[in-house]
C-alpha cells in the first residue's frame, strides 16, 4: 500500500519547535537524541502502547462561518443544530471516517472509545488508537523508541523523523496521548543582549510587605460583577483537570460536596454548587489538586448556584496519559451536561511546530469549541515574558494561544490597607491622598470609584501588572522557574485575529528576530502580587490565603461569562459562546467596561548562564530585560484590562442585542473600498474635536468643506471610559465634582447625505478611522491623527430594544455634573437628521413639535429633573418601540433655554437604545443631541502608538 508522509511530523515538531533553530540537521531532520542529550545505553524499544489520535479533515472549512459577526454565528449554528446538519457538515465525511475505522480494523489495531476515556467520533473527525511498537511502525513507517531503564520502566516514548500513513486513510492531524512529554525540554540560547536591572521591585503594586488576601466573591465585588451570589445564575462550567478530576486525598472521611460547602460556609457564601465529574478512564490524586481547588473555589464563591464538571481527561489506565487535549476533548464533546463555557488553567507541555499535524490538531480542538457555542477561558500563564524559557526571548510557549481561547492575563490589586507596605507606592499614595488631579485621573482609569481619601481599608485604590520580581545585587527573588508574573506576548505562529486587527491592533514580539501574530493576552484579572485569593488547598479539608496565578484569574473570567450568559438567558438571547470580538467592541463602543491597566510589566527573560543568581540559589542566568509593559489601551500584558463587570454585561447584551436584531440599520460611514469612507445614510452629523492643543480641523461632507480651529481640550476633559464609569450608582459624587467643567474641543454639525463621501483631517494630516468598522453601528467614529482626535456621531440615536421587541420601557440613566438646575426629555422623531414631519430643528414650532412627541418617564411626567451636583438617579422611558428614531433636548430649569457648554456636563446612558454615555450640548446647536453623540471617547491608543509599542525595547 503506498504512503503519504506527513510534513513537518518529527517528535521535535510535535514537542520542541523552539529547540530546533540552531541544532545540526542531519539528513530527515535532527534527532531526539541529540536534542535531548540521551545517553544511548538508555533507548531501547517500549514494550507498552502508546495513544495517537488519527484525525481526519473537515467535510467543509468553517473560517468563512467563524469569521463573521457574532449574531451571524449564533444565527447559523442555531439553524444547523435545530436541522441536525452542523456535524454533517463541519464533522468528518461520514464515508472517510467509515473507510479509516474499517481500515484500522483490517489492520488489527485497537480502537479507543468513552469507555477508555476517549473521544473518537465522526463529529470530532478523531479516531482514538492504541499502539504498541509493532503497529507504531506498521501505521507510521517509524520505528517507536523510549528512552528509560528498561522497555517497561520509560521516561517517555518517542520517533526520528516524518511519519507516514498509508494513503487510503486520510488522516491530516495527529496528537498524541503523552503527557508532558520529556522531563526538560531542550532550550537554546537565542539572545544574550545585556540587561541590567535597577536594584528592587521589578514591577510597581507587587512589594506589600503585609500584603492582602481576599475570597474569590470579594474579588468579584471589586470587580463589580452584577450576579454574585444571584441564585438565578444556574448555568454550567467545564473545569479543565487533567487526571486529578475531583478525587480527594487518600483517607478523606468527607466527601468532595461537604468539603466545598464547608470552604464557602467559611467564605460567607450562601448556597452551594452541583457537582459532576467526567472521568470515564478513571481519575488519580496527584499533585494537580491544588490547581483544581483553586479552580472550584474561585468558580464556586462567585456562582454558588451554577454547575461546575471536572474533566479529568483520559485517565490512567492502560496507556493513558491524562493530557490536557483528552481533558479539553472529553469536555468540548459532553453532549449530556454541554458546559457552555469552559475555565482551563493547565497547558500540554508540548510546544508544537507551526505547520504540524498537531499544532493543527491544537488548533481544530478550539475551532470545534467555537462550533459547540462554548465560551472557553485559559490562563496565559505565569512565567513573565519569558515564560520560563531560557532562550533570552520573549515566549508564548503553549499550544493552546488560540484565537478562539480568551486568554486571561494576571494583575496586582493594591488595596488600601496594603499600599503603605509597598514601598513603589509611596509616592503615589502621597499624591493620591493629596488629591492630585493627574493621579486621581489615572486611578479612575483603573476603577477607583471612591475618593482615596475616603476607601475602606479593603477597598481597591490601584491595579498593576503582576510582575513579583525582585533585584538585589545579583540575586533575584523568587526564583524565575517559580509562578511570580503574568505571560503576555506575540504567539507567532497564530496570525493576528480578525478581532484585533479590526481593533487597529498589529502586534509584534519584543526579541531581535520581530515577527507579528496573535497578541496575548486578551483581558486580564488579579493573580497575585499585593493580593492574593483566599482558597482550598488541594485536600480541599483547609484553605490558603496565598493563592495566586492567572489559574485564578481564568476562572474568574469564567465566572463573570456566567453571569452575562444569566443576563443573555434573561434577555432571550443564546450563550455567549465564541464571543472574543464582542469583548474587542466593547472595548471601542463601551471603553468603561474595562479598567485600564496603566503601569507596570512583565520583564523576565533570561538564559542559562550569567551573574545572576535565579532565586533558587544554585540557578545562574543571564538577563535580556526583553518584555512588554501596560500603558493606555490594549497591551501585551493586561489585554484589554480587567472587567467592570457591570458596564461590561451591560455592554455585551448591548452589541448582542444590536447584531441580532438590528444588522441592517445604516451605519454611521460606509468603507468606501478605497481607504475612505461614505456616509451610510441621510443624516445630521456632529463632530468634535479632541486634543491637548489647540487644532486646525478639515471637514469635507460630500461636495461640502469647511476648515475650523479648536480650542485645546482640558487635561482631564471627560472621556467616554469615565462617561461610563459614573455609570454606577455608587461611584463617589466627589469624584465626579473633582474634574467639574474641564474645557471639551469645538463642537460643530453638518448634513450629510447617503453616500457622501466623509473624511478628516487634523492639523494638516488626514485622521486614520481604523476603529470605525467596531463602532459604525453604535452611531459614531474616530479619526485618529498623531496630534489629535475628532469624533464623528449622530445625535438622534436608533433604539435597538432587547429582541426587536415594540412597548419597551428604556432604562435613562443620569449623572450629573456642573449644576443642580438641568432637565433631560426624550422625544420620537423621524429621521436621522432630527426632522419631525416637515420641520427641522430649529424651525418655528419644532419645540413644540418635539414636546408632542416626548416620552413619558415611568417616574412620572416627560422631563429628567437633574438630580444634583455630581449625583446619580435613574428612570424609564415608557413604550419605546424597536427601530424609534430617538433624540433628547437638555434645558437649564432656570432659564429655560439650553445650557451653557463651558458649565455643563450631564451623563445619560440609555441601555440598548445607545451604548455611548454622555453629552456635551453646544448653546449655539439648535438640534437636539442625543446619547449616542458622545464627542469624546478617548481609547487613546492609536494604530501608531500601538505598533511602537509593540516593537520597542522595555
Amino acid at each position: 500500500m503506498s504512503s503519504v508522509t506527513l510534513p513537518n511530523s518529527t517528535y521535535l515538531d510535535f514537542t520542541s519547535w523552539h529547540a530546533q533553530p540552531n541544532l545540526a540537521a542531519p539528513p530527515g531532520g535532527p534527532s531526539v537524541e541529540a536534542a535531548y542529550n540521551l545517553d544511548s545505553r538508555f533507548v531501547v524499544t517500549p514494550s507498552g502502547n502508546i495513544n495517537v489520535a488519527l484525525i481526519l479533515p473537515r467535510a467543509n472549512d468553517p473560517t468563512a462561518l467563524l469569521d463573521s459577526n457574532w449574531a451571524t454565528r449564533q444565527e447559523t449554528l442555531a439553524e444547523l443544530n435545530a436541522n441536525g446538519t452542523l456535524w454533517q457538515t463541519y464533522g468528518a465525511d461520514q464515508q472517510q471516517y467509515n473507510n479509516l475505522v474499517n481500515q484500522l480494523g483490517q489492520m488489527n489495531i485497537p480502537i479507543l472509545g468513552q469507555s477508555d476515556g476517549y473521544v473518537s467520533s465522526q463529529e470530532s473527525r478523531t479516531v482514538w488508537v492504541s499502539l504498541d511498537a509493532a503497529n507504531f511502525q506498521t501505521l507510521f513507517g517509524e520505528p517507536l523508541l523510549a528512552y528509560g531503564v528498561t522497555p517497561s520502566n520509560v521516561e517517555f516514548m518517542y520517533w526520528n523523523g516524518n511519519l507516514s500513513l498509508p494513503s487510503g486513510l486520510g488522516v491530516t492531524e495527529l496528537w498524541i496521548d503523552n503527557g508532558n512529554g520529556p522531563p526538560s525540554s531542550p532550550t537554546l540560547t537565542l539572545n544574550t543582549g545585556a540587561y541590567t536591572p535597577t536594584g528592587g521591585p521589578q514591577s510597581i503594586g507587587n512589594a506589600a510587605t503585609s500584603p492582602s488576601s481576599l475570597y474569590p466573591q470579594q474579588v468579584a465585588a471589586d470587580y463589580h460583577f452584577p450576579l454574585s451570589g444571584n441564585p438565578a445564575v444556574t448555568g454550567t462550567i467545564g473545569l479543565i483537570e487533567p487526571e486529578v478530576g475531583s478525587t480527594l486525598a487518600p483517607g478523606t472521611t468527607q466527601n468532595f460536596n461537604a468539603l466545598l460547602a464547608a470552604y464557602l460556609a467559611q467564605a460567607g457564601v450562601a448556597g452551594t454548587p452541583s457537582l459532576y465529574t467526567v472521568a470515564y478512564g478513571g481519575q488519580q490524586y496527584n499533585s494537580g489538586s491544588d490547581e483544581r481547588s483553586l479552580d472550584i473555589g474561585v468558580g464556586a464563591a462567585i456562582n454558588p448556584y451554577a454547575t461546575f464538571g471536572f474533566y479529568a481527561g483520559s485517565g490512567t489506565a492502560g496507556a493513558s496519559q491524562s493530557g490536557v487535549f483528552t481533558a479539553y476533548q472529553s469536555a468540548i464533546w459532553d453532549t449530556a451536561a454541554n458546559p457552555h463555557i469552559l475555565s482551563s488553567s493547565w497547558n500540554d507541555g508540548q510546544w508544537s511546530a507551526p505547520g504540524s499535524p498537531f499544532y493543527a490538531a491544537y488548533q481544530d480542538l478550539f475551532i470545534d469549541a467555537a462550533l459547540r457555542n462554548i465560551a472557553l477561558f485559559s490562563a496565559a500563564g505565569d512565567g513573565g515574558s519569558g515564560d520560563f524559557l531560557a532562550s533570552g526571548l520573549d515566549n508564548l510557549q503553549y499550544s493552546n494561544m488560540s484565537p478562539f481561547v480568551v486568554e486571561v492575563g494576571g494583575t496586582s490589586i493594591v488595596l488600601a490597607q496594603a499600599a503603605p507596605s509597598d514601598s513603589t507606592m509611596s509616592v503615589l499614595l502621597t499624591q493620591a491622598q493629596a488629591l492630585d488631579p493627574a493621579v486621581i485621573w489615572g486611578l479612575i482609569k483603573g476603577g477607583l470609584t471612591t475618593l482615596p481619601t475616603a476607601l475602606a481599608p479593603t477597598d481597591p485604590l490601584f491595579e498593576s501588572v503582576w510582575n513579583a520580581y525582585q533585584v538585589a545585587g545579583t540575586h533575584i527573588t523568587p526564583a524565575l522557574s517559580g509562578d511570580n508574573a503574568g505571560s503576555g506576548g506575540v504567539d507567532t505562529r497564530e496570525a493576528i485575529p480578525g478581532y484585533q486587527s479590526a481593533y487597529g491592533l498589529n502586534p509584534t514580539t519584543d526579541d531581535p528576530g520581530g515577527g507579528t501574530g496573535r497578541g496575548v493576552p486578551d483581558v486580564a484579572a488579579l493573580a497575585g502580587g499585593d493580593t492574593f485569593y483566599i482558597a482550598p488547598i488541594g485536600t480541599m479539608e483547609t484553605t490558603s490565603s496565598g493563592w495566586r496565578g492567572t489559574s485564578a484569574a481564568a476562572p474568574l473570567w469564567a465566572s463573570l461569562a456566567l453571569q452575562v450568559d444569566a443576563v443573555f438567558h434573561d434577555q432571550g438571547l443564546p450563550h455567549l459562546g465564541y464571543a472574543t470580538d464582542l469583548f474587542y467592541i466593547a472595548a471601542v463602543v463601551a471603553p468603561g467596561s474595562f479598567n485600564d491597566i496603566l503601569q507596570g510589566n512583565n520583564i523576565s527573560t533570561f538564559y542559562t548562564g550569567g551573574i545572576y543568581d535565579g532565586g533558587s540559589g544554585n540557578e545562574h542566568v543571564g538577563l535580556t530585560g526583553l518584555g512588554y509593559s501596560a500603558g493606555p489601551g490594549y497591551d501585551l500584558v493586561s489585554g484589554l484590562g480587567t472587567p467592570n463587570g457591570l458596564l461590561f454585561a451591560r455592554a455585551l447584551s448591548a452589541i448582542a442585542h444590536s447584531e441580532m436584531s438590528f444588522g441592517n440599520s445604516p451605519p454611521l460611514l460606509d468603507d468606501d473600498g478605497n481607504g475612505g469612507w461614505d456616509s451610510g445614510a441621510h443624516q445630521s452629523l456632529l463632530f468634535q474635536t479632541m486634543s491637548g492643543q489647540v487644532s486646525t480641523v478639515g471637514l469635507e461632507v460630500g461636495p461640502h468643506g469647511a476648515t475650523y480651529d479648536s480650542f485645546a481640550s482640558g487635561s482631564y476633559a471627560w472621556t467616554s471610559q469615565m462617561a461610563q464609569q459614573v455609570m454606577q450608582a455608587d461611584f463617589d459624587p466627589n469624584l465626579v465634582r473633582l474634574f467639574d467643567k474641564q474645557a471639551q474641543g469645538v463642537l460643530t454639525q453638518a448634513q450629510a447625505g447617503t453616500g457622501d463621501d466623509v473624511s478628516v483631517a487634523i492639523n494638516g494630516q488626514a485622521g486614520d478611522a481604523f476603529q470605525a468598522s467596531l463602532s459604525n453601528p453604535f452611531g459614531f467614529a474616530d479619526f485618529f491623527t498623531a496630534s489629535a482626535d475628532v469624533r464623528v456621531a449622530r445625535p438622534v440615536a436608533v433604539a435597538e430594544t432587547a429582541g426587536g421587541q415594540n412597548d419597551q420601557i428604556a432604562i435613562v440613566r443620569v449623572r450629573q455634573d456642573g449644576t443642580d438646575s438641568d432637565s433631560v426629555s426624550f422625544y420620537k422623531v423621524d429621521s436621522l437628521t432630527g426632522d419631525i414631519g416637515n420641520l427641522h430643528p430649529g424651525d418655528p414650532g419644532y419645540a413644540a413639535a418635539a414636546q408632542a412627541r416626548a416620552y413619558n418617564l415611568t417616574s412620572g411626567g416627560t422631563s429628567v429633573g437633574g438630580p444634583g451636583y455630581g449625583n446619580f438617579t435613574q428612570t424609564g422611558l415608557a413604550h419605546v418601540n424597536a427601530g424609534d428614531l430617538v433624540a433628547m433636548k437638555l434645558t437649564d430649569a432656570s432659564t429655560g433655554s439650553p445650557p451653557n457648554p463651558m458649565a455643563r456636563r450631564v451623563a445619560i446612558s440609555l441601555p440598548r437604545v445607545a451604548t455611548a454615555a454622555y453629552i456635551l450640548f453646544s448653546a449655539a446647536n439648535t438640534a437636539p443631541l442625543i446619547a449616542r453623540a458622545t464627542p469624546r471617547a478617548r481609547n487613546r491608543r492609536r494604530r501608531r502608538s500601538l505598533e511602537r509599542s509593540f516593537t520597542s525595547r522595555t
